[in-house]
């Protein structure tokens, strides 16, 4: 449950800033593959991919995970 939860708040705040998930994976260096299955809940997101996607998004980790 806490891989789709944060998947959504993923996605939620990737489409807040505008970005395709092309322009996060590429701007994050992710995989596009990669980087559908954490946004569809598929895959746990690594603490380095977090830091990357956060950063990405201008946002702390801490409000990426609704903490």
């Amino acid at each position: 449950m806490e891989n789709v939860q944060l998947a959504n708040r993923i996605r939620a705040f990737r489409k807040l800033k505008g970005l395709t998930q092309q322009e996060l994976a590429a701007e994050t260096g992710i995989s596009l593959a990669i980087l559908g299955m954490i946004e569809r809940g598929n895959r746990k997101v690594a603490e380095r991919e977090l830091n990357l996607i956060a950063g990405v998004l201008s946002i702390s980790i801490e409000e990426l995970q609704g903490n």
